[in-house]
């Protein structure tokens, strides 16, 4: 194969990597988040991160063993049934839709803030977001949550028992389509788990900085960086899905794509 082949060949994989995932989701419940003619994006990667049955590990073991020093999934550590119910698009619209929430942009270093009730955000701004998109043209339903206003909700959720010792958590909670996500950035330790949808995680330990650019998206990165990675600078990466909790560690880099149309809640502790 010549030059001018093998540039278009590579031309042609990244393309493909930015579209193929994207397919009619199939019908299911999902809390009304998706429909038939909503899209998603299909491929999941591969998971290199523990995955462990939330019985199985004792507070000790996890202070141990992840707490300071790795990422690990939990599944079945809580049972969050209301707090789901309670998250669908029918009651969350019905009890929260006139509130206004704070949109941001999802680039790494800057972030423009916009407000509008979550029905318009539902309505008009929670879609697919295009692979070429920059992050400051992304809103982002995540954070920025009035705790007053959404305190009915937050304490029906039922948040990972595991805590480092001297920190509390605080409550972040985002609804957001396909192919959005936030890009690199690290601050404190904590917990993330969806309600609905896919979410799939990549990190680096502190000592590691990722390659990116701060006003490029995940799904940029994922689909123009992620490819041409040596092995050794690989990230640690896995999807998670409703029923599994994520802990990542103090200042851990990370960057998050939805794969569906998601709702989901972090817990920080600080």
């Amino acid at each position: 194969m010549d030059y001018n082949s093998a540039v278009l060949t590579t031309c042609a994989r990244l393309l493909l990597l930015c579209f193929i995932g994207l397919k009619a989701a199939e019908p299911s419940d999902g809390g009304g988040w998706s429909s038939n003619s909503d899209f998603r994006l299909e491929d999941e990667g591969l998971c290199n991160i523990d995955v462990l049955d939330g019985s199985s590990l004792s507070h000790q073991q996890f202070i141990e063993r992840y707490a300071y020093s790795r990422p690990v999934i939990l599944r079945g550590l809580t049972d969050n049934t209301r707090f789901r119910s309670s998250c669908s698009r029918s009651t969350l619209l019905e009890d929260y839709g006139a509130r206004r929430v704070r949109l941001s942009t999802a680039n790494t270093y800057s972030y423009r803030k916009v407000d509008v009730p979550l029905q318009e955000y539902v309505d008009v701004l929670l879609r697919p977001q295009a692979a070429d998109a920059l992050g400051s043209e992304t809103l982002y339903f995540f954070g920025d949550n009035n705790f007053t206003e959404w305190q009915s909700l937050f304490e029906q959720y039922e948040s990972p028992p595991y805590v480092l010792p001297h920190t509390s958590g605080a409550y972040s909670f985002g609804i957001a389509g396909p192919g959005t996500g936030v890009p690199f950035h690290w601050h404190g330790p904590g917990y993330s788990e969806v309600i609905y949808g896919r979410k799939r995680w990549f990190l680096y330990p502190p000592d590691k900085e990722p390659h990116f650019h701060p006003n490029r998206t995940t799904l940029s990165w994922l689909t123009e960086t992620y490819p041409q990675l040596p092995e050794d600078e690989a990230p640690l990466e896995c999807t998670i899905r409703p029923g599994e909790v994520l802990y990542f560690p103090d200042r851990w880099w990370h960057a998050t794509l939805n794969l569906d149309t998601s709702v989901f809640i972090s817990t920080f502790l600080g």
